[in-house]
């Protein structure tokens, strides 16, 4: 059956690293990321006027929901050419929205194809770390606003969807059990 496998948690969780390794280690993965949509997202901040903060309130308000649309559009229609297809977004609120998750499932269904959710589970301040190391410009409100920042977020495993995978990945060694895990996992 073909699979829709979302590799979601908080920013700087390790979902890039993981997303990746899973996509090659399952034969003929198209591997989607959302931050590819970062391009575009960057030019209407630009073009709004607005500063580039995305955890602002015109982010939240005008481009979130469209990048997840956008991204879940391409993953729909890869499913029509291949039948694994992998999504790295955070999908912090969707994969807590039990309305959300019936819906895509339904979607997939029709498509012939079912749900697999990979939490990604790291130490906050694993992450806090990981973020001050990579540097990134989508990075630097959070880090100069970390407490208010990491108030918004929720790092507690989802507790509704019965088709995920805790991928734990605060060390090395909790990453290398994971991974064969998780391939398992979404093989099946």
């Amino acid at each position: 059956m073909k699979k829709l496998i979302l590799v979601t948690s908080p920013p700087a969780c390790g979902k890039t690293f993981i997303s990746r390794k899973l996509a090659k280690a399952l034969p003929n993965c198209v591997y989607l990321d959302k931050d590819t949509l970062i391009v575009l997202s960057k030019q209407i901040f630009k073009v709004a006027g607005e500063e580039y903060n995305r955890s602002s309130d015109f982010f939240q308000r005008e481009i979130r929901d469209y990048e997840y649309y956008a991204v879940l559009d391409f993953a729909f229609e890869a499913l029509e050419y291949n039948d694994t297809v992998l999504i790295n977004a955070p999908f912090t609120e969707e994969i807590r929205d039990n309305e959300y998750l019936d819906n895509l499932r339904a979607k997939l269904k029709e498509k012939d194809a079912e749900l697999f959710v990979v939490w990604v589970h790291t130490d906050v301040e694993v992450c806090h770390e990981r973020m001050i190391k990579r540097a990134s410009d989508r990075d630097a409100w959070k880090l100069a606003h970390w407490d208010e920042y990491i108030a918004t977020q929720n790092f507690k495993q989802p507790d509704n969807i019965p088709e995920l995978f805790v991928f734990n990945n605060s060390s090395e060694e909790e990453y290398k059990k994971s991974i064969d895990a998780a391939v398992k996992a979404i093989r099946g």
